[in-house]
């Protein structure tokens, strides 16, 4: 599918039949701009069987000091949807109005489709018109293949986003974003020397809800990502970059920092990623609370579950005396196996149970953030034991899950996570501790687009002392690839040759399948 980068200027687009506008909205004046104020593309998220959502961001001037965009008051926005990339079947159309409140964002909800096939949709605005995007309806019944691809940890001042660009060329039915899509931090002084191949747009850890906009901004800016926007529908969730490393729930990885002072920084990072990202409107954040945890299916084929592993989780293991920051605990610890402590939230472990009795799908695909599978390490002390940030550091709650996923008979169940910016394969076990037990699940976790590597001898025994750990790569950057049937899971690891290179190649690392009914691993 070739993706139409033209700007099409459209005569009629004064003309377009109008949906309702806010009361407030009505009587806006058709302004003509210089500038086109589709810098950050388009995109489309949570695909239904009669519609999506639509996304677009107006900012004439993306990073603005304050965060606006280069705007000021309520702009119309006009929408159409068609059912081919010319636009000339258009099937749905209406009007929408982008203000201050979000960042002149806008979150159209498109209904009324048919069920499984693709649109193509754009926007017009101030005598601009978007890119045109193009979104798929998921289907109803039988459903024979659906191809997904994921990524993780994109950082941009490591290395240049080559990875999307390649995803984009797989022709993807669907593109799961699975955390640290923008970096909070960047990079300074020595520690820039040598690794920093293009500059954030300002050098100190952004809080405010300005920096978290133009941090945004500045990643959509990034053609490849544009690109793999507009070509398919996307989920996302988040991991911990999005506000602050290592976070979790109220508590900042910096024990200093008051619980007030960090959820007003979270509220303002959940703020922008709901302005940046296609969710529908219903996901709007309230202060510092955001609902982003979803479900949906694609026909008979495939029950995904989107999850959240950051908002609702108990404070981090065991902390250091001087940082909540991830690290290797020593099993010692009493925190890593506390039944109390949570990583889901009691509402949404609840949530969660009752969605594996009700699954209908042939898969059930688990869209998080992390590495699920149990993992003993040495630590810089040379203690065993397991890292804090991850579910390992929430050892009761992993259980649960995975005893509940076993009494539902949720079918084919497959974890899908990122973070670790390494490859992963493993079978995840009733009981970690004893190899003997049976495997509940499939994980395949995927590398970071831009990001360094695990530090150096972190992981050599990871194997050797985790036999349901059944591959590991630390060394290559990359994303994943599933293609999905009836009969199996076909899964790729896709490594590039450097991400340093803005035409960095790539090539396949490995390929697994997990076969209908037979829950584990297979090296292809």
């Amino acid at each position: 599918m070739t993706i139409a980068r033209r700007e099409l200027l459209t005569a009629g687009a004064a003309g377009l039949a109008a949906a309702a506008l806010p009361a407030w909205a009505h009587g806006l004046a058709a302004v003509t701009a210089p500038i086109n104020p589709f810098t950050l593309g388009v995109a489309a998220g949570d695909p239904q069987t009669d519609g999506f959502v639509i996304w677009t961001r107006l900012a004439p001037d993306p990073l603005a000091a304050d965060g606006r965009g280069g705007l000021a008051g309520a702009v119309e926005v006009r929408w159409e949807v068609a059912t081919d990339e010319a636009m000339r079947g258009v099937v749905s159309r209406g009007r929408a109005a982008a203000d201050d409140r979000f960042a002149h964002s806008v979150h159209v909800e498109v209904g009324g489709l048919a069920p499984g096939r693709p649109y193509w949709y754009r926007f017009t605005a101030q005598g601009h018109a978007s890119p045109i995007g193009r979104a798929r309806t998921a289907p109803v019944g039988g459903v024979d293949r659906l191809k997904v691809t994921m990524a993780s940890c994109s950082h941009w001042e490591l290395g240049w986003f080559s990875g999307y660009r390649h995803m984009t060329a797989e022709d993807p039915d669907l593109v799961l974003f699975l955390g640290d899509y923008i970096y909070e931090y960047s990079y300074r002084g020595e520690r820039a020397k040598d690794k920093v191949v293009r500059r954030h747009d300002r050098e100190a850890d952004i809080v405010d809800l300005a920096g978290y906009r133009n941090r945004y901004a500045l990643y959509r800016t990034d053609p490849d990502l544009q690109a793999l926007h507009a070509a398919a529908p996307c989920l996302m969730t988040w991991d911990d970059h999005e506000v602050q490393n290592d976070y979790s729930n109220r508590w900042s990885q910096d024990p200093k920092v008051s619980e007030a002072a960090f959820l007003a920084r979270r509220a303002a990072a959940y703020r922008a990623f709901y302005e940046h990202m296609p969710l529908r409107p219903r996901s709007r954040p309230q202060g510092p609370d955001m609902r982003i945890y979803d479900r949906l299916s694609f026909g008979d084929l495939v029950d995904f579950t989107v999850l959240d592993g950051r908002q609702y989780r108990s404070m981090q293991p065991c902390p250091l005396p001087d940082s909540r920051r991830g690290h290797v605990a020593p099993d010692s610890c009493p925190d890593l196996a506390d039944p109390k402590r949570t990583m889901l939230g009691a509402a949404q472990e609840r949530w969660l149970y009752d969605g594996f009795k009700r699954g209908r799908g042939r898969w059930t695909l688990m869209a998080q953030d992390l590495l699920v599978a149990s993992l003993q390490q040495t630590g810089k002390d040379g203690t065993l034991g397991h890292f804090t940030d991850g579910w390992d550091g929430y050892q009761a709650n992993r259980s649960r899950m995975l005893s509940a996923l076993a009494a539902s008979g949720a079918r084919n169940p497959v974890f899908l996570g990122g973070d670790i910016h390494s490859f992963w394969a493993t079978d995840l076990k009733a009981d970690f501790c004893n190899p003997a037990s049976c495997t509940v699940a499939t994980e395949f976790v995927g590398t970071a687009i831009a990001q360094d590597p695990p530090p150096k001898g972190a992981f050599d025994d990871a194997q050797a002392r985790n036999p349901h750990v059944k591959f590991v790569d630390v060394t290559t950057n990359g994303y994943v690839t599933l293609d999905i049937s009836p009969a199996r899971i076909e899964t790729r690891f896709q490594a590039l040759s450097d991400k340093r290179d803005p035409q960095a190649s790539v090539r396949t690392l490995q390929k697994f399948t997990v076969e209908d009914g037979r829950p584990g691993v297979n090296l292809a």
